[in-house]
């Protein structure tokens, strides 16, 4: 075993999982705030097509450019000004030129980011189930933000994460690869069956497309035996979160609330912990 490798595979595996979680913390706050913006500007080019207006020049925008920079004065962010937690903590949450506060949210994902990638390393040891793991933390936090935001799930996080999730899964990852399949057929066509009786009954949309792919995903990272799990614990989750917001924010009942966070967070119990769950469930019921 080369150095490098017995580095990675030893005690600094976690640390080294910490400080690329934090790195990639920063990067999914790009990815947070661009993404929903980029698909806006899609969707307004294709508009456009189908009025039959000719193509607007636009200046590039996308997850690389333009340069971030200081939305209140325009400030670019220059590279000691974006430090994963260093950076927020030395300006003290503030713009550097015009003192603007800088939201907490920033480095409470490059936090989540890291310290989820530090917990996938310790759990799995340096491997494919780590790495593995550090990308669907990532894409669940990612879709937990944006939806939370604007009720989106972007197709660009959840097909790839669906398609990752069969790959990882072939030689057997978490799930064997047939579990996975059913997985994220099952996952999939529950949440539309879901939709279309609901709407076919009220004449309302309880929820969007997005759920159901993310959802598919999810059954295909942890198999199908782990969904009834995650639709009763993200359903008891919302519903919780939606009565404290109706008592105690004065939330209207008509106002939607994203259901992805609750879908992702339930997937990364059941990525986890769920064997452990459903093992402890059939000791103590049966």
């Amino acid at each position: 075993m080369t150095e490098a490798a017995s580095l990675l595979s030893g005690p600094a595996f976690p640390w080294i999982a910490l400080l690329l979680g934090l790195c990639m913390g920063s990067f999914l706050n790009v990815v947070i705030h661009r993404l929903p913006r980029m698909m806006e500007r899609e969707w307004a080019v294709q508009c456009a097509e189908l009025r039959g207006e000719p193509p607007r020049p636009a200046e590039r925008y996308n997850l690389v450019v333009p340069r971030s920079a200081c939305p209140a004065c325009g400030h670019g962010i220059r590279a000691l000004e974006n430090i994963p937690l260093l950076s927020w903590l030395a300006l003290r949450g503030r713009c550097s030129v015009c003192k603007t506060p800088i939201s907490l949210r920033y480095p409470v994902v490059e936090l989540l980011a890291g310290v989820a990638a530090a917990w996938c390393a310790v759990r799995y040891g340096f491997g494919a189930a780590a790495l593995a793991s550090m990308v669907f933390v990532w894409a669940a936090i990612a879709l937990t933000f944006i939806d939370l935001d604007t009720q989106l799930l972007p197709d660009s996080i959840t097909l790839p994460l669906l398609w990752m999730g069969l790959l990882v899964n072939i030689p057997g990852t978490f799930v064997d690869l047939q579990s996975a399949v059913i997985g994220a057929i099952a996952g999939y066509l529950f949440l539309w069956t879901v939709y279309w009786g609901f709407k076919l009954t009220t004449g309302k949309e309880g929820m969007g497309f997005g759920d159901f792919k993310l959802l598919g995903a999810i059954g295909a990272w942890t198999g199908w035996k782990m969904l009834p799990l995650v639709v009763l614990m993200s359903s008891f989750i919302g519903a919780l979160v939606g009565i404290a917001l109706i008592v105690f924010a004065r939330r209207g009942r008509n106002v939607p609330i994203p259901f992805g966070p609750y879908l992702a967070v339930a997937g990364l119990v059941a990525l986890f912990w769920g064997p452990q769950l459903a093992e402890h469930y059939l000791r103590r019921f049966y």
